[in-house]
């Protein structure tokens, strides 16, 4: 059986909810929905800025867990605008541009805090 590696945000809602900002099991890390917050609680306003915001939180949290952006497999994107998708998609394709993960973005209601346009999870595999 493979040991469980958990990766702590510090996030006050961990504990209260019960999660990890990201688990490795075995080769494979899981990076939990990822907001755009900086640690005083900001978060800027351009969706782009966003999305960038997001994978510098994701890269910190696949570095702790013994992976990088290049072991990603697998990109969600949750929007909610439809037409931020270009912004968010020039901040992927920065990022991700030869490691060419499988990705999906989808259009929700809205997210937990209202400020946040895009909310990002990734999956790694770590060869």
């Amino acid at each position: 059986m493979a040991t469980r590696q958990r990766v702590s945000s510090g996030s006050p809602y961990e504990p209260t909810i019960g999660f990890s900002r990201a688990v490795r099991t075995g080769n494979r890390v899981y990076v939990a929905g990822t907001a755009p917050v900086w640690p005083d609680g900001s978060c800027p306003i351009d969706p782009e800025q966003q999305a960038r915001r997001c994978f510098e939180i994701i890269a910190g949290a696949l570095r702790e867990a013994g992976a990088g952006l290049e072991h990603v497999v697998r990109t969600r994107m949750y929007l909610t605008y439809a037409h931020d998708w270009e912004a968010v998609g020039r901040a992927h394709g920065e990022v991700f541009r030869d490691v060419r993960p499988a990705s999906t973005m989808v259009v929700v209601s809205r997210l937990l805090d209202p400020r946040w346009r895009v909310e990002i999870e990734v999956d790694a595999v770590v060869d």
